[in-house]
């Protein structure tokens, strides 16, 4: 730690408090990345260095910086020093399409940008000049720098909307306190030490709270940007991991992994799973497989964690998506808005510091999501006489699909296929799939010849692989509703009559 580390008394930044929690674990190891690890004591003086040089590179308290980096080691203190440096930190997905890339930067209205080592970067730093670029790297100081009160830190985190437009979903510093203060809960709880097993970004708001929930609780952050059954066996009796995250493919995976049933886990505390729903029957897999250490986790990038359930064992509502977390305080509302009482299925509403501010450069659908300091998540379920969260359905047309907690909507796959000259029309669901959750199954009306593979790779191109349709229906005509709009519930029967599961 640099001798000349010292903390404002009485600073209202959150990054302040967390370097002051940090200090209290100096000793201590806080994360770990391949052949590279820092103590709490390192990563201090990592936050002041990486604040110290942006300091130096001109970047203003206040400012805005577009960040593009993987899940890379020095990700958690480069957000910490911009915003100890009183920064908005606007974080751009690199998985996802070039043009949403794009469209990201352009509304991010950034004044610099950071990015790790790759192409990628190069690129959009080439793209973006004369804005300031700066390789993560090659950032560094010579002096030390200085903590003074600063504007309100911030982040905006990418999301996709149902038009495949990027929306940018606005946290407040508030967020951050609040994961301050849920951190400080779990520790006043004595509960075991976690060394935590991480292939959750920045970019997204469920890996904004894993890197700074565990690091504010004083435990290990073990980080990846790759996951296989292979390394998760691997490295949890290695390295002792009391906790990770997994998506229910992933976990599903864990399952059928030939190997894993003689791998000592039981060095797992709470084995998170989250971002869809896992079956019930796959869950007392995992029961039987890890104990009653299986947790889950429902929250979306407006606000990351809104209910859970821990310490699964079989006789738990395993088809309930939990308990509200936290501070959460949620409600089920009819389409006027009106409060329903236990048993009766409506839109899900939720009340909690970890709600996001806004859409950025969205003001309508803000105004749409955000009523009366309420979030409306346009997801449908109903609550039990318990308390216990079900959720039945989606308002929006999301496809849960791939390892990855990222989600897929229809319209834009939709716009890519009638893009090409033989299409007519097309129309995009999810449909069941016991490897990835759900897949992307087209239906396409063409008006002249096309094969399935030339439109799989269109949509590859134009998007990526993880939007492409894994089979693809032509047929001569989509079903429609009264009001002439593409009818997705008739399609669904359409899918199960064309492939009748055995």
């Amino acid at each position: 730690m640099p001798p000349e580390f010292a903390l404002p008394e009485n600073s209202s930044n959150y990054a302040v408090q967390a370097l002051r929690r940090f200090q209290e674990y100096s000793g201590r190891p806080a994360l770990a990345r391949g052949n590279r690890s820092a103590t709490y004591g390192e990563l201090i003086a990592d936050v002041l260095r990486f604040a110290a040089a942006f300091r130096d590179a001109g970047v203003r308290p206040g400012g805005k910086v577009l960040v593009m980096a993987a899940n890379c080691f020095d990700a958690p203190a480069l957000q910490l020093a911009l915003h100890l440096h009183g920064c908005r930190v606007l974080w751009s997905a690199p998985i996802t399409s070039r043009r949403e890339i794009d469209r990201f930067a352009a509304l991010a209205d950034a004044d610099a940008f950071v990015y790790d080592d790759g192409a990628l970067g190069e690129e959009l730093a080439a793209s973006l000049a004369p804005m300031p670029a700066y390789r993560i790297a090659d950032l560094d100081a010579q002096t030390p720098y200085q903590i003074l009160e600063t504007p309100a830190p911030d982040s905006v985190l990418q999301t996709s909307g149902t038009t495949g437009d990027p929306k940018l979903v606005h946290h407040t510093q508030a967020f951050y306190k609040q994961i301050l203060d849920l951190a400080a809960v779990f520790v006043a709880q004595d509960l075991p030490l976690l060394r935590h097993y991480s292939g959750s970004p920045l970019w997204l708001a469920s890996g904004q709270i894993t890197t700074f929930f565990n690091l504010f609780t004083g435990g290990v952050l073990f980080l990846t940007d790759t996951w296989s059954p292979d390394e998760f066996y691997r490295i949890v009796p290695a390295e002792r991991i009391t906790s990770t995250y997994v998506t229910p493919p992933m976990l599903y995976e864990l399952l059928d992994h030939p190997g894993g049933a003689g791998v000592d886990c039981s060095s797992l505390f709470m084995l998170n799973v989250g971002a869809g729903p896992a079956t019930p029957t796959r869950l007392l897999q995992g029961i039987e497989r890890f104990g009653p250490v299986l947790r889950i986790v429902y929250g979306l990038s407006e606000c990351v964690v809104v209910t859970a359930q821990p310490g699964l064992t079989k006789n738990a509502r395993l088809a309930s998506a939990g308990t509200p977390y936290g501070d959460v305080v949620v409600e089920i509302r009819d389409d006027d808005g009106k409060v329903l009482p236990a048993g009766d299925t409506g839109e899900v509403w939720v009340q909690s510091k970890l709600v996001f501010a806004e859409y950025v450069g969205m003001p309508e659908l803000t105004a749409e999501t955000l009523v009366d300091g309420w979030l409306r998540t346009r997801d449908v379920g109903y609550v039990d006489d318990d308390g216990f969260l079900f959720l039945v359905d989606r308002v929006h047309d999301m496809i849960v699909t791939t390892r990855r907690n990222w989600a897929i909507f229809c319209r834009p796959i939709e716009d890519v296929l009638g893009s090409h000259p033989a299409v007519r029309t097309a129309a995009v669901i999810g449909v069941p799939d016991p490897v990835v959750g759900e897949a992307v199954h087209a239906f396409v009306v063409t008006r002249s010849p096309v094969t399935a593979l030339e439109l799989q790779d269109l949509v590859t191109a134009t998007l990526n692989e993880m939007w492409t349709p894994a089979a693809i229906d032509f047929v001569d005509e989509l079903p429609l509703t009264q009001i002439a709009k593409v009818d997705k519930v008739a399609l669904r029967k359409l899918y199960a009559e064309l492939h009748p599961q055995p």
